[in-house]
This record gives C-alpha cells, structure tokens and sequence, in this order.
C-alpha cells in the first residue's frame, strides 16, 4: 500500500509540474539544478551570452540556500523569523523578478524542493512580501499576488513529506 501511495504522490507531482507553463517548466528545472548543483548549469542552459549572464546572477542570488536549509525556522518560534524570511524574499524577490515564474504554485514546486518541505509553511508569506517588492512591476505584482489562493494563504497546516519528483533538463531531439 506504501508503494501505491508514493507513485500516487510522484504521479500527483508530475501532473502539477506539466500544468505549469513551458516557462515556467524551464525555469524550475534550470534553478533546480542551479540551487541543487545537478551539472553545470551554463553546458546545459546556456545558449547565448545574456542567459550565461542569468545563470551566473543565479548562482549568485542562490548562494543562500544552504543558510536558508539549515536555519528553518519553527512554526511556533519568532526567534529566527526575521534572518530566514529576510533572506528567503531576498532570494523569492530575484526569481520573480526573472518574470518566469508566474503563479504562487509555481514557487512553491519550485521553492519545496529548493529548501525542503519543513520550509512549506513559510513559503507564502516570501512569495507576498518578495511580489509586493517595488521593484517588481505594478501589473506582474497584481498577476502574481492575484495568484496566491485563500487555500494557500490560510492553510491551518503543511504536509511534511518531502517532494518526490524533480524535473530535470530534457535534451531536444533535432527533427
């Protein structure tokens, strides 16, 4: 029963994935293997000077998520509020400002994975605060924090189980 549970879960996974658009897909993957080191991220994603400059952005803006893994707050705590939100919408702020993540889910597949599923109770208030930022544009602020659902806002608890299925790059087939 386990084994049906977990495919359940990783077929769950993929149908949210292949619901998000071919941006959107191509940037979850390409940050995936930014924020997890898979492989060399400009061999793979780099198909012109201005993208090996937004990978190299990348890298840097992601130099935080091994701080942010390892200092998770508690749900019940504000001792370590400040430093983790802090930096988690600093680092929210530079992908949505990359204007390829377009809905609140889309961060959040993107962001469970990037940090763990202990980091899912935290993830909406990043994804406001980091859309409500100035230097995002008025019309994508409102698409973005449009996005947010009451569900996802107010959510009286968080699912601890870590995600199972992480895309990856899918080298295209020449005609």
């Amino acid at each position: 029963m386990a084994i049906a549970a977990t495919a359940s879960g990783t077929i769950a996974e993929m149908r949210e994935f292949a619901g998000f658009t071919a941006a959107e897909q191509r940037y979850i993957r390409r940050s995936l293997d930014i924020g997890l080191g898979r492989c060399d991220a400009f061999q793979i994603w780099g198909r012109n000077a201005g993208e090996n400059a937004g990978i190299r952005s990348q890298y840097v803006a992601y130099q935080e998520l091994k701080t942010l893994r390892q200092s998770i707050p508690t749900a019940t705590g504000f001792d370590a509020v400040e430093g983790f939100v802090g930096k988690l919408t600093r680092v929210a702020a530079f992908d949505l400002a990359q204007e390829r993540i377009d809905c609140f889910s889309a961060f959040r597949f993107l962001y469970e994975r990037l940090l763990g599923a202990d980091s899912r109770p935290w993830l909406p208030s990043a994804f406001c605060a980091a859309a409500a930022l100035p230097q995002i544009q008025p019309q994508r602020r409102k698409l973005l924090l449009q996005s947010l659902s009451e569900a996802a806002a107010t959510a009286p608890g968080w699912s601890d189980r870590a995600p199972r299925f992480y895309p990856e790059y899918i080298e295209e087939i020449a005609a």
